[in-house]
């Protein structure tokens, strides 16, 4: 049996060979070595060129591909530097334009504030302006409402002018005048009077007579008042009254202070009460405390003018403050007339003018009262 087994084993039965239909995994590599023997040697190579060439492509593409991604990219960033260049451009405008219009709204702010500066200065040099003339003519109202309580009391009969009638002066006054008395029938009375100075005196009146001329030239003046001195009436008053008594030594001066009256800016105040100030002109001009302005002469100079709004004062002496205060009265006078105030009789409103003409030639002789 051994025997046969072996001759079995060396005698195979003649059957084909059988292929599995699914190699197995170690069978594998038997028919590459097969087919290598068969096929040749050049096979490798050409794979290891085919995947050198397949890489090579592939990196050739992922290098196009990386550099139009960058081209983009690049593009994109030069796309959004040109917007951020024109945002900075655009910006940079505005800030111009802001700090443009910050420097116009402050000068403008610096020129109002100015202006407004300026304004109040001159509204309040205005309005010290028309204090002062206010109380200038508060002052002048006064003096004014003074001399008319005057011209009343002057016009009234109960309250005869002392003036005229030198009997209601006190007995200082009424001796002074007593001397210059010129009456007959009364001349021994007067001298017994003057011995004991106690008896009393006799009315002494005044006789007045209408002058024709003089009347007629008022009466046609007050038909319409008026202060144009080209009438007849003012004509004559000023060539007799008003010219003489305002005719100073300083001829500029003198007609400074016409003007002055005529426009009724004439101011005077007592010096004792005051403190001097300094005026602008010349110390020659304006005079001083020992000396008069208008005469020029070495006077006690108890007050002082100034004319109009111009803050010079001139000394005056008390014979020029009479000449000028007589002539200021006689304007007052005929200023109430033409404003319609006085409401008495023609005749005695002529009168009146009559005397207040008599008081400045008085002052021009150089007679003036001692309060003066």
């Amino acid at each position: 049996s051994q025997v046969s087994f072996e001759e079995e084993s060396q005698n195979p039965p003649t059957v084909g060979h059988w292929k599995p239909l699914m190699p197995s995994k170690g069978d594998k590599e038997e028919p590459e070595s097969g087919c290598q023997d068969a096929g040749g040697v050049h096979e490798p190579q050409s794979t290891a060129q085919f995947n050198v060439s397949r890489l090579r492509s592939s990196s050739v593409e992922i290098r196009e591909k990386g550099s139009e991604f960058l081209r983009d990219e690049l593009h994109k960033a030069q796309k959004e530097l040109k917007l951020k260049d024109k945002e900075c451009e655009r910006l940079s405008k505005v800030r111009e334009q802001l700090e443009q219009e910050l420097e116009e709204l402050t000068a403008s702010l610096f020129e109002e504030a100015h202006k407004m500066v300026r304004e109040a200065n001159t509204k309040q040099a205005a309005a010290e302006k028309q204090l002062k003339e206010a109380r200038g003519k508060i002052d002048m109202l006064q003096a004014e409402v003074t001399a008319l309580k005057t011209l009343v009391i002057t016009s009234t009969p109960s309250s005869p002018n002392r003036e005229l009638h030198p009997q209601l002066q006190s007995p200082s006054k009424a001796g002074f005048r007593k001397g210059h008395g010129r009456n007959k029938s009364t001349s021994s009375a007067v001298v017994s009077a003057a011995s004991q100075s106690v008896a009393p005196e006799p009315v002494n009146r005044e006789c007045k007579e209408v002058d024709s001329i003089l009347f007629a030239e008022f009466q046609a003046w007050k038909e319409s008042p008026t202060l144009d001195k080209s009438c007849s009436f003012l004509d004559r008053i000023y060539r007799e009254d008003v010219g003489p008594c305002l005719d100073f030594t300083k001829q500029e001066l003198s007609e400074l202070v016409r003007v002055a009256v005529e426009q009724n800016t004439l101011t005077i105040e007592p010096v004792a009460s005051q403190t001097v100030p300094v005026g602008k002109v010349a110390a020659e001009e304006c005079g001083g405390p020992k000396k008069c302005a208008l005469s020029g002469l070495p006077r006690t100079c108890k007050h002082r003018i100034m004319l109009g709004d111009s803050g010079n004062y001139y000394y005056i002496s008390p014979s020029c403050r009479a000449r000028i205060t007589a002539v200021c009265n006689f304007f007052t006078y005929i200023r109430y007339i033409q404003q319609g105030l006085v409401r008495q009789d023609v005749e005695l409103m002529y009168w009146e003018v009559m005397r207040l003409r008599r008081e400045m030639s008085l002052a021009k002789l150089g007679f003036y009262p001692s309060e003066m």
